[in-house]
């Protein structure tokens, strides 16, 4: 199926990224949120990235403004019924996302897809809140979202062929590299990723090393670009624990045991870059 007009649910870091490369690929886009204050933020942020490629010669001041004008904001969910492809990218909360999907199998038209930014909710449980699970698809972007190659593209139990593969080809078209990963809690990145930050977590919790050093030792010991504990920073805490904990629900194994500081700091706030507190302060 063609696709021209394309929705996101959720303007925040991953969402308003996601608005980005889909304008940039020529598709009108229409970006969603609950408050007024939040689209705009999340336009203030497009438009500050595409400054910054005007500014390093990327692109020219026209195809600035080109982009800019193929993204409608908005605070009405209602607005999601002209869409041909949706991509929600909420909070990593079930009981949020069950909701946005019973809201937009009753809103989209009938042929719509509703993808998933989840990373790691399984696909099945969400395609279940909808009456077509065969439109239902995971589309797991990375951040940041305008510079990162993969996508994962998850097909759930249900999710058709067409579907699947109108969801690569929309990957490809974006300029990204799409994976294939099945439908299990995590998927194949975040099964991976968030069990080593959480042993990192561990390391210091135990006392092991401190948050410089456990970084230091993965930067420099394992050529990873940044550490795992600034880069949980950079995820948010709140998001690493949602996740670990959708993994220890989802497979009933110790190995995949939150560890106590990560809730810790979740409970008092410290998120990460968001809140200006984490593993590092901001």
């Amino acid at each position: 199926m063609e696709i021209k007009t394309f929705g996101v649910i959720g303007a925040g870091q991953m969402g308003n990224g996601i608005a980005q490369v889909a304008a940039m690929s020529g598709l009108d886009v229409i970006m969603n949120d609950i408050k007024t204050e939040f689209v705009e933020k999340g336009i203030g942020n497009i438009t500050k990235n595409l400054t910054r490629s005007v500014d390093r010669g990327k692109m020219t001041e026209p195809e600035k403004f080109a982009v800019l004008g193929r993204i409608k904001t908005s605070v009405e969910l209602a607005d999601m019924a002209s869409a041909d492809f949706v991509v929600e990218a909420a909070t990593e909360n079930e009981s949020i996302k069950f909701q946005i999907f019973k809201d937009l199998d009753r809103i989209c038209k009938k042929g719509a897809i509703l993808a998933t930014n989840t990373s790691s909710i399984p696909i099945g449980r969400i395609a279940n809140q909808t009456g077509r699970p065969d439109k239902v698809i995971g589309m797991h972007f990375m951040n940041p979202v305008p510079v990162m190659k993969l996508i994962e593209v998850i097909k759930g139990l249900a999710t058709s062929d067409e579907t699947f593969d109108t969801t690569w080809e929309l990957s490809v078209k974006f300029g990204k590299t799409p994976a294939e990963a099945n439908d299990f809690p995590g998927f194949i990145a975040n099964r991976i990723l968030l069990p080593m930050i959480n042993e990192a977590v561990y390391c210091l919790y135990h006392g092991v090393g401190k948050a410089e050093d456990i970084d230091t030792v993965m930067k420099l010991g394992m050529n990873h670009p940044m550490g795992p504990l600034a880069l949980a920073d950079l995820i948010g805490l709140d998001t690493c624990l949602a996740i670990m904990e959708t993994l220890y629900d989802g497979f009933c194994d110790s190995k995949y045991r939150p560890c106590p500081l990560l809730k810790k700091y979740v409970e008092v706030g410290w998120l990460g870059r968001k809140t200006g507190r984490g593993f590092y302060e901001y």
